[in-house]
């Protein structure tokens, strides 16, 4: 009899226990995606993968803040853990932490494989942090801190000191659309292709050439056309309207590519960060994410209220049984017309006596915001990002 009330008890204190355990993980777990939701909404610029299974927290974060407001949460609920979250950067990497693309434009891609979705790109100059390494390939943060994967032959790795000294020297950025890099002053040898936007060291100038390294090291020449001082650039670039129509201008026929954002192909917003890249802004990476920054416009069609350089959004509205998904962007060149990356960028126009005259996209309008004259949180100058 006393052994069956033994076991009996026993098996209680076993579901008791259990029970608990449950208990504690459940609420570890809301806990969890309460700080998911505040620090990493938007799992394209925020890492948090980050679960409780049997008193262990295990993934891995580059949100140390989000990690340490978690642990006191679940300290404060007397929930015992044991934290074996990786804190990215890792520590494989050995300090190198930090990146500069090498090549004139390099493909980052969702997964770390060339078969993989390509999610964005970044042109040569571009500074990357550098969270963890698998194989070749690196899962980088860009400036607009899109998360994605990057080979190793696109990227020059750095450790602090490096990357602190190639952002003190002397630069120059390339802004015409395509170029070339040459072996000496009167070569036609290569050494690499340039396009718009892509950051070199300066070394020395000629009459007719500079002598610049790239971030790998390599040493060549560029000639004086379409190049610029970088800190020149960056202290007198002003986004005016005749700047934004012209750079928008010179792209057009450039061929759309999906997670494309340089001349070699662009997708719609890659489009459009192009676009205010090259006069002095960085701006977020999707239309998904642009459509947030700046001042509203409008959203009746009132084409009046609309200022060259607005970005106008378009997509499928919310109803009552699904939330609004936005789709495609472009940006107001006056006119009633619009510049866009649609087959390859084009303009449209909203005047039905047009022959330019885009009803698709007019039935899928959703309204227009300004990020020139609006501060916005995620609208960098682009001197504060590459230099």
């Amino acid at each position: 009899m006393i052994n069956q009330v033994a076991r009996f008890g026993i098996f209680c204190f076993l579901l008791l226990s259990m029970f608990s355990c449950n208990q504690n993980e459940k609420t570890a777990n809301e806990a969890i995606e309460e700080i998911r939701a505040e620090y990493a909404p938007d799992k394209r610029v925020a890492l948090w993968d980050v679960k409780m299974e049997g008193g262990e927290l295990t993934g891995e974060t580059n949100l140390p803040l989000a990690l340490q407001e978690l642990e006191e949460s679940l300290s404060a609920k007397e929930i015992r853990f044991e934290n074996s979250v990786v804190l990215l950067p890792e520590a494989d990497l050995d300090g190198k932490e930090f990146a500069i693309v090498t090549i004139s434009v390099a493909n980052i891609r969702s997964q770390p494989r060339h078969s993989a979705e390509l999610s964005t790109q970044a042109i040569m100059g571009t500074p990357l942090n550098v969270l963890k390494k698998q194989g070749s390939w690196y899962l980088v943060q860009t400036p607009d801190r899109y998360l994605s994967w990057v080979d190793s032959g696109g990227i020059q790795l750095m450790n602090k000191a490096e990357f602190d000294e190639w952002n003190e020297a002397e630069k120059i950025i390339y802004t015409g659309l395509v170029g070339y890099i040459y072996e000496t002053a009167n070569s036609n040898e290569k050494i690499s292709d340039l396009a718009a936007g892509n950051i070199l060291r300066k070394i020395s100038e000629n009459s007719n050439s500079v002598e610049v390294a790239l971030p790998d090291g390599r040493t060549g020449f560029v000639k004086k056309q379409d190049i610029h001082s970088l800190k020149d650039w960056v202290t007198n670039i002003n986004p005016v309207p005749e700047k934004l129509i012209e750079t928008a201008k010179s792209m057009m026929g450039v061929p759309y590519l999906w997670g494309g954002t340089s001349v070699k192909g662009m997708d719609c917003s890659g489009f459009t960060k192009t676009v205010y890249f090259l006069n002095g802004r960085v701006i977020p990476r999707d239309a998904s994410q642009q459509i947030h920054e700046g001042e509203f416009v409008d959203s009746e069609k009132n084409w009046d209220n609309l200022e060259v350089g607005d970005l106008l959004f378009f997509g499928r509205p919310a109803t009552e049984d699904q939330p609004e998904r936005v789709i495609h962007v472009g940006m107001w060149i006056g006119n009633d017309q619009f510049i866009h990356a649609s087959g390859r960028i084009r303009v449209s126009s909203f005047d039905e006596e047009s022959p330019l005259f885009d009803q698709y996209n007019l039935n899928r309008y959703l309204r227009t915001k300004r990020i020139l004259k609006e501060p916005s949180e995620n609208v960098l100058p682009v001197g504060q990002v590459v230099m």
